[in-house]
């Protein structure tokens, strides 16, 4: 048996190397996701405070109307998880799929509209985006989803990016505005890997 720090292994120790790592970035609030390091930025706590307020407005300005929320994968699952549960009204929740990215940087590509089945006629729909940065995918989305004659749309994001924004978008719901960085965690990815993070990360070396 192998103690460190009042932890007890079965391994040798030059199987610990990792978990040596592993704490002391912690202990920086650092995190390394593949070839890259990012740096915390919100964490949770603040992450949690600013869900609930958007929830609160949700469950204000949508009360009575029966919205449809459609959640964007794979990015929004957990901002729409953690904002549903306070969403505490009649709603409809759906899932739908779009992908502009590859790597760190757009590719400009917007694929088309995955998912949705459900005819929104004459309904609110609430769209729940994990990031708002160009403003393009969005675009795209709302045009694809005005030709099916909703009664109104709403975006709802949990992260929106003023200074990368190229076209005009009225965000109705917004969680946090951060800066033109790239981030990681709480559902956001580097190539598909990091979402799994409950605080969000900001890259130290592109």
């Amino acid at each position: 048996m192998y103690k460190i720090n009042n932890f007890v292994f079965s391994k040798p120790y030059k199987y610990l190397v990792n978990l040596h790592q592993i704490k002391e970035m912690a202990l920086m609030d650092v995190i390394q996701v593949k070839d890259k390091t990012f740096k915390l930025s919100i964490p949770s706590a603040k992450i949690q405070e600013q869900v609930s307020r958007v929830a609160a407005e949700l469950v204000r300005d949508l009360d009575g109307r029966n919205p449809i929320f459609l959640c964007v994968l794979n990015g929004s699952f957990m901002f729409a998880s953690d904002l549903l549960k306070q969403v505490n009204i009649p709603a409809e929740v759906h899932f739908v799929k779009v992908s502009s990215y590859q790597g760190t940087s757009s590719t400009g590509a917007v694929k088309q509209l995955i998912g949705l089945t459900k005819d929104i006629t004459d309904r609110v729909i609430v769209i729940v985006e994990d990031i708002v940065d160009t403003g393009i995918t969005m675009k795209q989305m709302l045009e694809t989803l005005q030709q099916k004659n909703p009664a109104e749309i709403r975006i709802c994001t949990l992260l929106a990016k003023p200074e990368k924004l190229q076209v005009p978008l009225k965000l109705d719901y917004v969680a946090l505005e951060i800066p033109n960085d790239f981030i990681v965690g709480y559902g956001l990815d580097y190539d598909d890997y990091g979402r799994n993070w409950a605080d969000i990360y900001t890259v130290v070396n592109e």
